[in-house]
């Protein structure tokens, strides 16, 4: 009495999901079935695909087929080239055989493999299409011959810290007719190739060995010198009168002055200019680049504070380059004139990054939101704005998704959650620390490499973790580089500014992504 009559529990989706999915694991153990023996071993290395390097390796231990569908469908290596990797060489790629990019690295305190371990592994790479080669020290030109004759179809070779020179780099030219990007750091000269069409020196004391070969590479699109000694002004002016099909130059504290940009504005297909820390490079140089580069998309400009680089380059880039997506500006002091400039001429602008740049307040921002109509992500930091210079951001830009406000003493964290408030879809980064020694550079651009890692060979080789093993070196690098150039480390660095939304904090196009 009294009581309500009891009612039927509805069954929901979520719990008629459930029940079949137990029916059917009780099923399957009560006959023993292994369904994912009946899967090809295309889609199971097809799922293998999907999981991470961790997964990857626990699945490899189920059983023999895993392990061998695992090995098989395995593309990316990356391992310590410790002169002990000759004893597992033979036994690694009769499980990894089909490796296409190959990644060796070895520490400063150990011994690295020798020619006879890399003439071995390209015997059983032949299908290697990039090689990445790091601190292998005992490899000469012998090791780089027999790899050039047995894989034939490199197309991407990087290496740095390697004691291998010309004759090494013209083996491979001579043999590997597809070879399209060459990355060199701390390594000598080479003779021409027609086959490449990206160069990447880094810190060579003799770069300028490697002018013949950059000069002599016709199909050269992406050209890279990054803290490299000697004057490349004729280098540059060779390159614009016989290479004229350039689209990529990356200049960052090298010598080079307006005569080498002058040389480099007949590639009149540039898309992308970075010039990072040059102090002879100025206004005239600039000026000359934006007239006859008319289809530049992206530009980098450190100024290293020289004040060479102003109002007078910038107003020529906005008058000649209308298709400017792309413009980070560090360490240069423009007014309201040429950002005026660029707002209303660059229509296509979408990324722009102000960094340590004093002369930029709360009106050229105010100037930036009301013409900058395309922009989608911008980066302010160490400026001279205040809180109303972020307030002109709330009604401006419409196209904004993602703004970084970074060591600008006059914002206030009141003014970033108005801003959210009034743009909730607007991705907002704000730090309002003090300033800090900023670094423009850009030679450590590019993602990291996403190579897998093994880490079982045997007790004597570990396997190389590829972000770990370089971040390590990375200071005793840098110790070592300031140590012998002592010219460089006698300037006041730029506070730079501009660094990656991620936890990265490098300076690069990525920055914006």
């Amino acid at each position: 009495m009294g009581q309500s009559p009891s009612t039927a529990a509805v069954a929901t989706p979520e719990i008629n999901r459930r029940e079949g999915s137990q029916r059917w694991l009780a099923a399957d153990s009560t006959s023993g079935r292994d369904y994912i023996a009946d899967l090809p071993d295309d889609c199971l290395a097809g799922v293998f695909q999907f999981l991470s390097s961790v997964d990857r390796k626990r699945c490899s231990l189920v059983c023999k087929r895993w392990m061998r569908v695992d090995g098989q469908s395995r593309h990316r290596l990356s391992l310590n080239a410790q002169v002990e990797l000759l004893d597992f060489v033979p036994s690694l790629f009769d499980r990894f055989d089909s490796v296409t990019k190959l990644a060796l690295r070895c520490d400063r305190r150990s011994t690295s493999i020798t020619d006879d371990v890399l003439i071995l592994i390209s015997l059983r790479c032949q299908n290697l299409t990039r090689l990445k080669l790091r601190g292998c020290r005992e490899i000469t030109e012998v090791g780089m011959a027999g790899l050039a004759k047995n894989c034939k179809g490199l197309k991407k070779l990087s290496c740095g810290s390697c004691m291998f020179g010309i004759k090494g780099l013209n083996a491979l030219f001579d043999n590997c007719a597809v070879l399209e990007e060459l990355s060199v750091k701390r390594l000598r000269g080479a003779n021409e190739t027609s086959s490449l069409k990206s160069i990447c020196l880094k810190e060579l004391v003799n770069g300028q060995s490697f002018a013949p070969l950059i000069i002599g590479s016709k199909n050269l699109r992406t050209l890279k010198l990054i803290r490299c000694l000697g004057d490349w002004d004729n280098t540059l002016e060779s390159i614009g009168n016989l290479n004229a099909g350039l689209i990529e130059i990356h200049l960052e504290k090298i010598q080079v002055s307006d005569v080498g940009l002058s040389g480099l504005s007949n590639c009149s297909s540039l898309e992308t200019l970075h010039i990072v820390k040059t102090p002879e490079c100025s206004n005239l140089g600039l000026s000359f680049v934006a007239e006859r580069c008319k289809l530049l998309r992206k530009l980098h400009i450190d100024g290293w504070r020289t004040n060479r680089i102003g109002d007078d380059g910038l107003i020529a880039v906005a008058k000649h380059c209308p298709n400017l997506q792309e413009l980070v500006l560090i360490g240069i002091y423009p007014t309201s004139l040429s950002l005026t400039a660029i707002a209303s001429n660059c229509r296509s602008l979408e990324r722009l990054a102000l960094c340590g740049i004093s002369t930029i307040g709360d009106e050229e921002i105010d100037c930036i939101a009301v013409k900058c109509v395309a922009l989608k992500k911008l980066c302010i930091k160490g400026c001279s704005i205040s809180n109303a210079g972020i307030e002109a951001l709330a009604s401006g830009c419409p196209n904004l998704v993602k703004i970084k406000v970074k060591k600008c003493r006059k914002v206030t964290g009141e003014v970033v959650e108005w801003l959210r408030g009034r743009r909730g879809s607007l991705a907002f980064s704000f730090d309002d620390s003090e300033i800090e020694a900023l670094d423009g550079s850009g030679s450590d651009i590019g993602a990291q490499d996403s190579t897998t890692a093994f880490a079982h060979l045997g007790s004597h080789v570990p396997v190389a973790d590829a972000a770990s093993s370089s971040n390590n070196t990375n200071n005793n690098r840098s110790t070592m580089f300031r140590t012998k150039f002592g010219f460089l480390a006698g300037r006041n660095f730029v506070p730079c500014a501009f660094r990656r939304w991620s936890t990265s904090e490098n300076i690069s196009s990525s920055s914006f992504s």
